[in-house]
């Protein structure tokens, strides 16, 4: 590990994963970190994305910034696709250009979900929905561009910031006295704080290692299991949380309904042990509860 001042640009850094690129970077007296948020750098603009890396003299990108809200993108293809796919290939080309390592975070939903174990990287890539297809997109556009970046898919993420399934799960379970919740759309949930804590691992290398990574906490669980488990960590026992099917709960996007994601590349090119799903839950609800 270099004792030398690193300086990272971290883009989206008031979205779930940028708030807790804080948690592990701040405490790093060799980071120079540059928090940038839509008002701080607009990464739709070349200009002003080159203008930041040559005046800070950027080393690293990692970019947490993206168009999530699934169900929105269907009919919201255009600004999707800005910050899907534009914005990440305007960010690759300045990396490239400036010789800047770059990070990208990309999404299960690049899959269909008809697979019957956990996806590989070099899995086939089919998306079912616009928020899967940009995401799609912006990956290889990135890999074309800068194929010296890196790019970590991940699934179902949540944190005590923004908003996310977890938070959700909590809010209704204290409002309504049940709740229905899909049992047949299995995957696995991810702490966003173990992701960044990843992320800087990969910063953190003597050695950098280019290519397309999965990530999540390790398990395997349906939606419904998953707020069963947020209820009973949370000591939530007033609401009756019920099954059902995704045909008895239509969305705008198809979900996928299997996207488990094999993280053997990860731990094998890292060296690192991945914690369980219920483990990072109990941690997580347990920092909102004590915030």
């Amino acid at each position: 590990m270099s004792s030398e001042l690193k300086t990272i640009l971290i883009t989206g850094a008031n979205g779930q994963l940028g708030r807790e690129m804080h948690m592990v970077l701040d405490s790093d007296i060799f980071v120079n970190a540059i928090y940038t948020d839509v008002e701080e750098l607009d990464i739709t603009n070349a200009q002003a994305i080159e203008k930041c890396l040559e005046s800070n003299n950027v080393e690293y990108i990692v970019n947490c910034a993206a168009y999530t809200a699934v169900d929105a993108a269907e009919s919201n293809i255009e600004l999707c696709t800005k910050l899907n796919v534009e914005a990440p290939t305007l960010l690759a080309q300045a990396a490239h250009k400036h010789g800047a390592k770059l990070i990208h975070i990309s999404t299960d939903y690049v899959f269909d979900g008809t697979s019957c174990r956990p996806y590989r990287e070099d899995d086939l890539v089919c998306p079912t929905s616009v928020y899967g297809a940009t995401k799609a997109d912006g990956e290889k556009h990135i890999m074309d561009v800068a194929p010296e970046s890196i790019i970590v898919r991940t699934a179902w993420l949540y944190s005590p910031h923004g908003k996310n399934f977890v938070k959700t799960m909590l809010e209704l379970g204290k409002s309504r006295e049940s709740l229905r919740v899909v049992c047949d759309q299995v995957g696995t949930p991810t702490c966003a704080l173990d992701l960044a804590s990843v992320i800087k691992t990969f910063i953190d290398c003597d050695e950098w290692h280019p290519g397309i990574y999965h990530f999540s906490n390790e398990g395997a669980i349906s939606w419904y299991d998953f707020t069963l488990a947020i209820h009973r960590l949370a000591g939530i026992t007033t609401c009756h949380v019920l099954p059902c099917m995704t045909e008895d709960y239509p969305t705008p996007a198809t979900r996928p309904h299997y996207s488990v994601l094999d993280k053997s590349k990860v731990k094998a090119t890292l060296g690192i042990e991945i914690p369980y799903w219920e483990e990072s839950l109990a941690q997580c609800l347990n920092s909102m509860h004590n915030a």
